[in-house]
């Protein structure tokens, strides 16, 4: 099982606790916002996401970390499942957590979720281009693009929609064209 696998498999369950956790809190909403701004807090400092996955750090320190931080700040609920996670020594896997989390709020809002690498940035137009034709291929009248940028690509875009990786990047297709050389000439 890959790391990515077995990150995945761990954090869904957690996942699921939170968001029947926020369904009960009828407060879905504050705890969205709770999520995002602590999931920014996470992507702005890798320092942090090292510290939460130091199995040498105690869990006291990180829990002490954890208050200070986010103590006042995000609701009660969600700070007590944080300290849990360092209980149950899965703070390693918070991001994880957080992401499986969203997915799991937004597919219950019908909304798809696509992340898109590209070699540049793309324009207001092309997202809207893409938006569109994802609303006809998936059936989805609802999209959120998660843009990201890779200049290793050269050109083209890599979609992913979930599990379905669609790969159209000079990249992907010179490998592609490289693996079919390597097989012809065997």
């Amino acid at each position: 099982m890959s790391n990515k696998a077995l990150m995945a498999k761990v954090s869904l369950p957690y996942a699921e606790a939170l968001l029947e956790l926020a369904q009960r809190s009828n407060n879905l909403e504050k705890i969205n916002e709770d999520i995002t701004m602590i999931s920014k807090v996470l992507a702005d400092s890798e320092n942090l996401t090292t510290f939460f996955a130091n199995p040498l750090i105690s869990k006291s320190s990180k829990k002490e970390i954890i208050t200070q931080l986010f103590s006042g700040q995000i609701s009660d609920t969600i700070l007590t499942f944080l300290l849990v996670l360092v209980d149950r020594k899965r703070i390693a896997y918070l991001d994880f957590i957080l992401l499986k989390y969203l997915e799991l709020v937004y597919s219950l809002e019908s909304l798809l979720i696509a992340q898109v690498t590209s070699s540049l940035n793309l324009t207001d137009d092309q997202q809207e281009q893409l938006i569109e034709k994802l609303k006809i291929m998936t059936g989805n009248t609802r999209v959120k693009l998660e843009l990201s940028v890779d200049p290793d690509l050269i050109g083209g875009f890599i979609l992913q929609l979930g599990s379905k990786i669609i790969d159209t990047s000079l990249k992907g297709q010179l490998k592609e064209i490289a693996y079919f050389l390597e097989v012809g000439a065997t």
